[in-house]
Protein backbone atom coordinates (compact mmCIF):
# COMPACT_ATOMS: atom_id res chain seq x y z
CA UNK A 1 0.00 0.00 0.00
CA UNK A 2 1.95 2.81 -0.83
CA UNK A 3 1.47 5.85 -3.11
CA UNK A 4 3.85 8.12 -4.99
CA UNK A 5 5.68 10.59 -3.05
CA UNK A 6 6.36 12.90 -5.19
CA UNK A 7 6.27 16.49 -4.41
CA UNK A 8 2.70 17.75 -4.33
CA UNK A 9 1.67 21.11 -6.18
CA UNK A 10 1.24 24.16 -4.87
CA UNK A 11 -2.18 25.24 -4.05
CA UNK A 12 -4.08 27.81 -2.43
CA UNK A 13 -2.43 29.22 1.17
CA UNK A 14 -0.55 32.10 0.07
CA UNK A 15 -2.10 33.80 3.40
CA UNK A 16 -1.35 31.11 5.74
CA UNK A 17 1.85 30.76 4.34
CA UNK A 18 3.03 34.37 4.65
CA UNK A 19 1.60 34.32 8.43
CA UNK A 20 3.36 31.11 9.24
CA UNK A 21 7.00 32.68 8.27
CA UNK A 22 6.15 36.17 10.25
CA UNK A 23 5.72 33.78 12.82
CA UNK A 24 9.10 32.00 12.24
CA UNK A 25 7.50 28.32 12.49
CA UNK A 26 7.99 25.89 9.73
CA UNK A 27 5.53 22.89 9.31
CA UNK A 28 6.74 20.11 7.88
CA UNK A 29 6.26 18.88 4.55
CA UNK A 30 4.16 15.54 4.15
CA UNK A 31 6.80 13.60 2.62
CA UNK A 32 9.49 14.11 5.11
CA UNK A 33 6.93 12.87 7.62
CA UNK A 34 6.31 9.82 5.87
CA UNK A 35 10.04 8.87 5.14
CA UNK A 36 10.44 9.24 9.48
CA UNK A 37 6.99 7.12 9.32
CA UNK A 38 5.62 9.56 11.70
CA UNK A 39 1.76 8.93 10.99
CA UNK A 40 0.01 10.79 12.93
CA UNK A 41 1.87 13.65 12.56
CA UNK A 42 1.39 13.44 8.74
CA UNK A 43 -2.34 12.51 9.36
CA UNK A 44 -2.59 15.77 11.50
CA UNK A 45 -1.04 17.93 8.39
CA UNK A 46 -3.14 16.44 6.13
CA UNK A 47 -6.32 17.31 8.60
CA UNK A 48 -5.02 20.76 9.22
CA UNK A 49 -4.54 21.54 5.25
CA UNK A 50 -8.03 19.60 4.82
CA UNK A 51 -9.65 21.98 7.28
CA UNK A 52 -7.79 25.66 6.31
CA UNK A 53 -8.79 24.98 2.26
CA UNK A 54 -5.69 23.59 0.87
CA UNK A 55 -6.95 20.07 0.67
CA UNK A 56 -4.79 18.44 -2.41
CA UNK A 57 -5.64 15.71 -4.57
CA UNK A 58 -5.14 12.45 -2.91
CA UNK A 59 -5.34 13.75 0.38
CA UNK A 60 -8.25 10.86 1.99
CA UNK A 61 -5.93 8.04 0.42
CA UNK A 62 -3.12 9.40 2.06
CA UNK A 63 -4.97 9.52 5.35
CA UNK A 64 -6.19 5.81 4.59
CA UNK A 65 -2.34 5.11 4.41
CA UNK A 66 -1.59 6.66 7.91
CA UNK A 67 -4.96 5.55 9.40
CA UNK A 68 -4.04 1.65 7.75
CA UNK A 69 -0.01 2.01 9.02
CA UNK A 70 -1.58 3.00 12.48
CA UNK A 71 -3.71 0.16 12.73
CA UNK A 72 -6.83 2.21 12.66
CA UNK A 73 -8.73 0.12 10.02
CA UNK A 74 -11.93 1.72 9.95
CA UNK A 75 -10.66 5.43 9.56
CA UNK A 76 -8.92 3.64 6.53
CA UNK A 77 -11.99 2.08 5.68
CA UNK A 78 -13.96 5.46 5.60
CA UNK A 79 -11.06 7.52 3.66
CA UNK A 80 -10.77 4.35 0.77
CA UNK A 81 -14.58 3.97 0.76
CA UNK A 82 -15.18 7.69 -0.18
CA UNK A 83 -12.40 7.55 -2.49
CA UNK A 84 -14.12 4.65 -4.69
CA UNK A 85 -16.89 7.01 -5.16
CA UNK A 86 -15.20 9.65 -6.98
CA UNK A 87 -15.10 9.76 -10.66
CA UNK A 88 -11.73 8.22 -12.31
CA UNK A 89 -10.97 6.49 -8.99
CA UNK A 90 -7.18 5.30 -9.07
CA UNK A 91 -7.24 1.62 -9.48
CA UNK A 92 -4.81 0.88 -6.05
CA UNK A 93 -7.78 2.05 -4.10
CA UNK A 94 -9.31 -1.12 -4.72
CA UNK A 95 -6.93 -2.96 -3.48
CA UNK A 96 -6.44 -0.91 -0.75
CA UNK A 97 -9.79 -1.23 0.34
CA UNK A 98 -9.87 -4.57 0.22
CA UNK A 99 -6.68 -5.14 2.41
CA UNK A 100 -8.61 -3.09 4.83
CA UNK A 101 -11.84 -5.14 4.89
CA UNK A 102 -9.56 -7.91 5.34
CA UNK A 103 -7.81 -6.58 8.68
CA UNK A 104 -10.82 -6.19 9.97
CA UNK A 105 -12.53 -9.70 9.58
CA UNK A 106 -14.63 -8.80 6.12
CA UNK A 107 -13.18 -11.18 4.20
CA UNK A 108 -16.14 -11.36 2.00
CA UNK A 109 -16.23 -7.30 1.31
CA UNK A 110 -12.11 -8.17 0.53
CA UNK A 111 -12.57 -10.50 -1.65
CA UNK A 112 -15.31 -8.28 -3.72
CA UNK A 113 -13.32 -5.51 -3.96
CA UNK A 114 -9.74 -7.29 -4.56
CA UNK A 115 -11.86 -8.60 -7.40
CA UNK A 116 -12.84 -5.35 -8.83
CA UNK A 117 -11.43 -6.00 -12.34
CA UNK A 118 -13.83 -9.05 -12.10
CA UNK A 119 -11.11 -11.77 -12.74
CA UNK A 120 -12.88 -14.98 -11.56
CA UNK A 121 -11.70 -17.01 -8.79
CA UNK A 122 -10.69 -19.83 -10.64
CA UNK A 123 -8.40 -17.73 -13.07
CA UNK A 124 -6.63 -16.05 -10.15
CA UNK A 125 -5.76 -19.48 -7.83
CA UNK A 126 -3.34 -20.80 -9.78
CA UNK A 127 -1.03 -17.77 -10.58
CA UNK A 128 -1.91 -16.62 -7.16
CA UNK A 129 -0.48 -19.88 -5.52
CA UNK A 130 2.48 -19.66 -8.75
CA UNK A 131 3.08 -16.06 -7.64
CA UNK A 132 3.52 -16.20 -3.55
CA UNK A 133 5.91 -19.93 -4.89
CA UNK A 134 7.85 -17.81 -7.53
CA UNK A 135 8.31 -15.13 -4.69
CA UNK A 136 10.06 -17.03 -2.25
CA UNK A 137 12.92 -17.73 -5.11
CA UNK A 138 12.63 -13.62 -5.46
CA UNK A 139 10.83 -14.23 -9.00
CA UNK A 140 7.18 -12.80 -8.79
CA UNK A 141 5.07 -12.08 -11.22
CA UNK A 142 4.47 -8.68 -12.68
CA UNK A 143 1.16 -9.30 -13.88
CA UNK A 144 -0.67 -8.32 -10.78
CA UNK A 145 1.11 -6.10 -7.95
CA UNK A 146 2.22 -7.74 -5.20
CA UNK A 147 0.12 -6.29 -2.72
CA UNK A 148 -2.77 -7.87 -4.64
CA UNK A 149 -1.28 -11.17 -5.11
CA UNK A 150 -0.32 -11.39 -1.26
CA UNK A 151 -4.00 -10.25 -0.38
CA UNK A 152 -5.46 -13.06 -2.75
CA UNK A 153 -3.39 -15.70 -1.06
CA UNK A 154 -4.49 -14.55 2.31
CA UNK A 155 -8.30 -15.19 1.22
CA UNK A 156 -7.53 -18.25 -0.71
CA UNK A 157 -6.27 -19.79 2.85
CA UNK A 158 -9.58 -18.69 4.19
CA UNK A 159 -12.89 -20.87 2.00
CA UNK A 160 -10.58 -22.19 -0.55
CA UNK A 161 -6.96 -23.76 -0.08
CA UNK A 162 -8.94 -26.28 2.54
CA UNK A 163 -11.27 -27.34 0.35
CA UNK A 164 -8.75 -27.93 -2.86
CA UNK A 165 -7.01 -29.94 -0.09
CA UNK A 166 -9.60 -31.98 1.06
CA UNK A 167 -11.09 -32.74 -2.65
CA UNK A 168 -8.26 -32.58 -4.83
CA UNK A 169 -7.49 -35.71 -7.09
CA UNK A 170 -4.59 -37.86 -7.31
CA UNK A 171 -3.66 -36.25 -10.27
CA UNK A 172 -3.29 -33.27 -8.60
CA UNK A 173 -0.69 -34.32 -6.04
CA UNK A 174 1.79 -31.87 -7.00
CA UNK A 175 0.01 -28.94 -6.43
CA UNK A 176 -1.24 -30.09 -2.78
CA UNK A 177 2.48 -30.66 -1.79
CA UNK A 178 3.14 -26.95 -3.88
CA UNK A 179 -0.12 -25.83 -0.92
CA UNK A 180 1.19 -27.64 1.99
CA UNK A 181 4.24 -26.11 1.25
CA UNK A 182 2.88 -22.66 0.73
CA UNK A 183 1.04 -22.76 3.92
CA UNK A 184 4.02 -23.33 6.00
CA UNK A 185 5.66 -20.49 4.76
CA UNK A 186 2.87 -18.64 5.53
CA UNK A 187 2.08 -19.97 8.92
CA UNK A 188 5.70 -18.29 10.15
CA UNK A 189 6.99 -22.50 10.17
CA UNK A 190 4.64 -23.99 11.64
CA UNK A 191 4.80 -28.01 10.89
CA UNK A 192 8.09 -27.42 8.79
CA UNK A 193 9.51 -30.54 10.19
CA UNK A 194 6.66 -32.45 9.42
CA UNK A 195 6.01 -31.53 5.82
CA UNK A 196 9.03 -29.66 4.12
CA UNK A 197 11.67 -32.88 5.03
CA UNK A 198 9.93 -34.99 2.30
CA UNK A 199 9.83 -32.53 -0.03
CA UNK A 200 13.34 -31.26 -0.06
CA UNK A 201 14.16 -33.15 -3.08
CA UNK A 202 10.39 -33.00 -4.43
CA UNK A 203 10.53 -28.91 -4.64
CA UNK A 204 13.33 -26.92 -4.91
CA UNK A 205 12.53 -24.04 -2.13
CA UNK A 206 11.93 -26.45 0.17
CA UNK A 207 15.43 -27.25 1.14
CA UNK A 208 15.48 -23.15 1.30
CA UNK A 209 13.02 -22.97 3.85
CA UNK A 210 14.07 -25.55 5.97
CA UNK A 211 17.37 -23.77 6.15
CA UNK A 212 15.62 -21.03 7.29
CA UNK A 213 13.72 -22.85 9.90
CA UNK A 214 16.61 -24.31 11.36
CA UNK A 215 17.98 -20.79 11.54
CA UNK A 216 15.21 -19.53 13.50
CA UNK A 217 15.54 -22.47 15.51
CA UNK A 218 19.32 -21.46 16.36
CA UNK A 219 20.29 -25.21 14.99
CA UNK A 220 22.93 -23.66 12.52
CA UNK A 221 24.46 -27.23 12.65
CA UNK A 222 21.53 -28.72 10.77
CA UNK A 223 20.87 -25.65 8.65
CA UNK A 224 24.81 -25.94 7.47
CA UNK A 225 24.22 -29.95 7.00
CA UNK A 226 20.82 -29.40 4.95
CA UNK A 227 23.29 -26.41 2.42
CA UNK A 228 26.78 -27.25 2.58
CA UNK A 229 26.34 -29.42 -0.75
CA UNK A 230 24.27 -27.11 -2.53
CA UNK A 231 25.66 -25.10 -5.29
CA UNK A 232 23.98 -21.37 -5.27
CA UNK A 233 22.55 -20.45 -8.73
CA UNK A 234 20.36 -17.40 -7.65
CA UNK A 235 20.73 -14.14 -5.40
CA UNK A 236 18.56 -16.21 -2.61
CA UNK A 237 20.61 -19.23 -2.59
CA UNK A 238 24.11 -17.14 -2.10
CA UNK A 239 22.09 -15.01 0.54
CA UNK A 240 21.34 -18.53 2.68
CA UNK A 241 24.30 -20.05 2.08
CA UNK A 242 26.23 -16.61 3.46
CA UNK A 243 24.15 -16.67 6.06
CA UNK A 244 24.92 -20.06 7.32
CA UNK A 245 28.50 -19.87 7.10
CA UNK A 246 28.61 -16.59 8.87
CA UNK A 247 26.59 -18.11 11.60
CA UNK A 248 28.06 -21.26 11.70
CA UNK A 249 31.65 -19.12 11.47
CA UNK A 250 30.56 -17.02 14.52
CA UNK A 251 29.47 -20.11 16.78
CA UNK A 252 32.55 -22.06 16.32
CA UNK A 253 35.22 -18.88 15.91
CA UNK A 254 36.09 -20.28 12.18
CA UNK A 255 37.19 -17.63 9.90
CA UNK A 256 37.08 -19.89 7.05
CA UNK A 257 33.23 -19.84 7.35
CA UNK A 258 33.42 -16.03 7.70
CA UNK A 259 35.65 -15.64 4.96
CA UNK A 260 33.16 -17.83 2.33
CA UNK A 261 29.94 -15.81 3.95
CA UNK A 262 31.62 -12.35 3.13
CA UNK A 263 32.41 -13.55 -0.28
CA UNK A 264 29.05 -14.79 -1.00
CA UNK A 265 27.14 -11.48 0.45
CA UNK A 266 29.99 -9.39 -1.86
CA UNK A 267 29.30 -11.25 -4.93
CA UNK A 268 25.72 -10.48 -4.66
CA UNK A 269 25.64 -6.88 -3.35
CA UNK A 270 28.22 -6.18 -6.23
CA UNK A 271 26.15 -7.66 -9.05
CA UNK A 272 24.87 -5.87 -11.60
CA UNK A 273 21.16 -7.34 -10.97
CA UNK A 274 20.77 -6.52 -6.81
CA UNK A 275 23.10 -3.73 -6.10
CA UNK A 276 20.14 -1.03 -6.21
CA UNK A 277 18.05 -4.04 -4.41
CA UNK A 278 17.61 -4.07 -0.96
CA UNK A 279 18.79 -7.82 -0.55
CA UNK A 280 21.79 -6.45 -2.44
CA UNK A 281 22.76 -3.18 -0.49
CA UNK A 282 21.76 -5.73 3.01
CA UNK A 283 24.26 -8.19 1.43
CA UNK A 284 27.08 -5.31 1.02
CA UNK A 285 26.30 -4.16 4.80
CA UNK A 286 26.87 -7.71 5.76
CA UNK A 287 30.12 -7.97 3.86
CA UNK A 288 31.31 -4.87 5.57
CA UNK A 289 30.39 -5.64 9.01
CA UNK A 290 32.29 -9.40 8.46
CA UNK A 291 35.13 -7.26 7.66
CA UNK A 292 34.54 -4.74 10.44
CA UNK A 293 34.74 -1.71 8.12
CA UNK A 294 31.44 0.25 9.69
CA UNK A 295 31.51 3.45 8.48
CA UNK A 296 30.97 1.76 5.30
CA UNK A 297 27.79 -1.12 7.19
CA UNK A 298 26.63 2.67 7.87
CA UNK A 299 26.38 3.93 4.36
CA UNK A 300 24.45 0.95 2.72
CA UNK A 301 22.44 0.49 6.08
CA UNK A 302 21.52 4.09 6.10
CA UNK A 303 20.25 3.66 1.95
CA UNK A 304 17.46 1.44 3.53
CA UNK A 305 16.56 2.76 7.11
CA UNK A 306 13.36 3.76 6.30
CA UNK A 307 11.67 0.62 5.64
CA UNK A 308 13.24 -1.28 8.57
CA UNK A 309 12.36 1.16 11.31
CA UNK A 310 10.51 -1.46 13.50
CA UNK A 311 12.93 -4.54 12.86
CA UNK A 312 15.25 -5.66 15.57
CA UNK A 313 17.76 -7.14 13.83
CA UNK A 314 18.39 -4.24 11.46
CA UNK A 315 18.05 -2.60 14.92
CA UNK A 316 20.59 -4.55 16.30
CA UNK A 317 22.86 -4.58 13.44
CA UNK A 318 22.25 -0.51 13.20
CA UNK A 319 23.21 -0.53 16.52
CA UNK A 320 26.21 -2.23 16.45
CA UNK A 321 27.93 -0.25 13.68
CA UNK A 322 26.89 3.23 15.10
CA UNK A 323 28.60 2.18 18.14
CA UNK A 324 31.65 0.83 16.52
CA UNK A 325 31.79 4.37 14.57
CA UNK A 326 32.01 6.29 17.74
CA UNK A 327 28.01 7.39 18.12
CA UNK A 328 26.92 6.00 20.94
CA UNK A 329 24.47 8.28 21.03
CA UNK A 330 21.88 6.73 18.31
CA UNK A 331 23.65 3.69 19.18
CA UNK A 332 21.78 3.47 22.50
CA UNK A 333 18.85 5.00 20.62
CA UNK A 334 18.69 1.84 18.29
CA UNK A 335 19.58 -0.84 20.84
CA UNK A 336 16.60 0.66 22.94
CA UNK A 337 14.21 0.20 20.08
CA UNK A 338 14.48 -3.72 20.07
CA UNK A 339 11.54 -5.82 21.55
CA UNK A 340 12.71 -8.91 21.54
CA UNK A 341 13.08 -10.31 24.93
CA UNK A 342 15.64 -13.19 23.62
CA UNK A 343 18.02 -10.62 21.76
CA UNK A 344 17.82 -8.36 24.96
CA UNK A 345 19.34 -11.48 27.26
CA UNK A 346 22.16 -11.71 24.18
CA UNK A 347 25.49 -11.12 25.62
CA UNK A 348 26.79 -9.12 22.85
CA UNK A 349 23.76 -7.14 22.84
CA UNK A 350 24.00 -6.55 27.15
CA UNK A 351 27.97 -5.47 26.48
CA UNK A 352 27.18 -2.75 23.37
CA UNK A 353 24.47 -1.41 25.27
CA UNK A 354 26.45 -1.27 28.82
CA UNK A 355 28.98 0.67 26.31
CA UNK A 356 26.88 2.76 25.30
CA UNK A 357 25.61 4.08 28.68
CA UNK A 358 29.34 4.60 29.95
CA UNK A 359 30.22 6.88 26.79
CA UNK A 360 27.22 8.35 27.21
CA UNK A 361 27.66 9.33 31.06
CA UNK A 362 25.59 6.89 32.21
CA UNK A 363 27.14 4.33 34.25
CA UNK A 364 24.44 3.74 36.65
CA UNK A 365 22.22 1.94 34.00
CA UNK A 366 25.60 0.02 32.50
CA UNK A 367 25.39 -1.36 36.24
CA UNK A 368 21.74 -2.48 36.03
CA UNK A 369 22.40 -3.80 33.06
CA UNK A 370 24.52 -6.45 35.73
CA UNK A 371 22.66 -6.46 38.49
CA UNK A 372 19.80 -7.75 36.38
CA UNK A 373 21.61 -10.61 34.98
CA UNK A 374 22.25 -13.95 36.68
CA UNK A 375 25.74 -15.24 38.02
CA UNK A 376 27.41 -16.52 34.97
CA UNK A 377 30.83 -16.27 32.71
CA UNK A 378 28.59 -13.68 30.96
CA UNK A 379 28.08 -11.63 33.97
CA UNK A 380 31.65 -11.78 34.87
CA UNK A 381 32.53 -10.43 30.99
CA UNK A 382 30.17 -7.53 31.84
CA UNK A 383 31.99 -6.79 35.11
CA UNK A 384 35.25 -6.36 33.44
CA UNK A 385 33.99 -4.11 30.79
CA UNK A 386 32.26 -2.02 33.01
CA UNK A 387 35.40 -1.95 35.28
CA UNK A 388 37.53 -1.07 32.78
CA UNK A 389 35.57 1.43 30.15
CA UNK A 390 34.50 3.17 33.26
CA UNK A 391 37.57 4.23 34.76
CA UNK A 392 38.92 5.08 30.86
CA UNK A 393 36.07 7.37 30.81
CA UNK A 394 36.88 8.66 34.71
CA UNK A 395 33.64 7.22 36.16
CA UNK A 396 35.65 6.26 39.42
CA UNK A 397 32.59 4.95 41.21
CA UNK A 398 31.54 2.23 39.30
CA UNK A 399 34.75 1.22 38.12
CA UNK A 400 35.44 0.67 42.20
CA UNK A 401 32.26 -1.32 42.55
CA UNK A 402 32.73 -3.36 39.39
CA UNK A 403 36.43 -3.97 40.20
CA UNK A 404 35.57 -4.63 43.73
CA UNK A 405 33.15 -7.57 42.78
CA UNK A 406 35.59 -8.91 40.15
CA UNK A 407 38.49 -8.98 43.20
CA UNK A 408 36.22 -10.83 45.16
CA UNK A 409 35.20 -13.35 42.89
CA UNK A 410 38.66 -13.58 42.03
CA UNK A 411 42.34 -12.49 43.63
CA UNK A 412 44.00 -11.23 40.66
CA UNK A 413 46.26 -8.39 41.60
CA UNK A 414 45.17 -6.92 38.66
CA UNK A 415 41.74 -6.12 40.20
CA UNK A 416 43.09 -4.48 43.38
CA UNK A 417 45.21 -2.05 41.37
CA UNK A 418 42.16 -1.14 39.10
CA UNK A 419 40.08 -0.99 42.55
CA UNK A 420 42.79 0.61 44.33
CA UNK A 421 42.87 3.12 41.61
CA UNK A 422 39.51 3.72 41.47
CA UNK A 423 39.38 4.64 44.63
CA UNK A 424 41.94 7.09 44.42
CA UNK A 425 40.07 8.89 41.66
CA UNK A 426 36.76 9.07 43.54
CA UNK A 427 38.63 10.65 46.42
CA UNK A 428 40.15 13.44 43.93
CA UNK A 429 36.83 14.08 42.43
CA UNK A 430 35.14 14.37 46.27
CA UNK A 431 38.13 16.75 47.25
CA UNK A 432 37.57 18.64 44.22
CA UNK A 433 33.78 19.09 45.04
CA UNK A 434 32.92 16.49 41.76
CA UNK A 435 31.54 13.97 43.66
CA UNK A 436 29.46 14.13 46.74
CA UNK A 437 31.49 14.17 50.03
CA UNK A 438 29.05 11.10 51.31
CA UNK A 439 30.42 9.05 48.88
CA UNK A 440 33.58 8.74 50.70
CA UNK A 441 31.90 6.44 53.00
CA UNK A 442 31.55 3.71 50.48
CA UNK A 443 34.63 4.33 49.21
CA UNK A 444 36.17 3.07 52.61
CA UNK A 445 33.82 0.29 53.04
CA UNK A 446 35.02 -1.02 49.34
CA UNK A 447 38.53 -0.30 50.72
CA UNK A 448 37.97 -2.88 54.22
CA UNK A 449 36.66 -5.38 52.13
CA UNK A 450 40.33 -5.63 50.99
CA UNK A 451 42.91 -7.77 52.16
CA UNK A 452 45.63 -6.17 50.69
CA UNK A 453 47.95 -4.75 53.39
CA UNK A 454 47.97 -1.14 51.36
CA UNK A 455 45.09 -0.57 52.50
CA UNK A 456 45.27 1.06 55.66
CA UNK A 457 48.24 3.98 54.14
CA UNK A 458 45.27 5.01 51.79
CA UNK A 459 42.39 4.74 54.22
CA UNK A 460 44.57 6.48 56.68
CA UNK A 461 44.92 9.60 54.40
CA UNK A 462 41.02 9.43 53.50
CA UNK A 463 40.11 9.97 57.37
CA UNK A 464 42.35 12.59 57.87
CA UNK A 465 40.93 14.47 55.12
CA UNK A 466 37.11 13.55 56.09
CA UNK A 467 37.96 14.71 60.12
CA UNK A 468 39.87 18.22 58.80
CA UNK A 469 36.70 18.86 56.82
CA UNK A 470 34.05 17.60 59.11
CA UNK A 471 32.82 14.67 56.60
CA UNK A 472 30.76 12.21 58.55
CA UNK A 473 32.13 8.59 57.71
Amino acid sequence: MMLSRAKPAVGRGVQHTDKRKKKGRKIPKLEELLSKRDFTGAITLLEFKRHVGEEEEDTNLWIGYCAFHLGDYKRALEEYENATKEENCNSEVWVNLACTYFFLGMYKQAEAAGFKDRVSWVQWLTPVISALWEAEAGRSRASKSRLQNRLLFHLAHKAELKSLMDNASSSFEFAKELIRHNLVVFRGGEGALQVLPPLVDVIPEARLNLVIYYLRQDDVQEAYNLIKDLEPTTPQEYILKGVVNAALGQEMGSRDHMKIAQQFFQLVGGSASECDTIPGRQCMASCFFLLKQFDDVLIYLNSFKSYFYNDDIFNFNYAQAKAATGNTSEGEEAFLLIQSEKMKNDYIYLSWLARCYIMNKKPRLAWELYLKMETSGESFSLLQLIANDCYKMGQFYYSAKAFDVLERLDPNPEYWEGKRGACVGIFQMIVAGREPKETLREVLHLLRSTGNTQVEYMIRIMKKWAKENRVSI
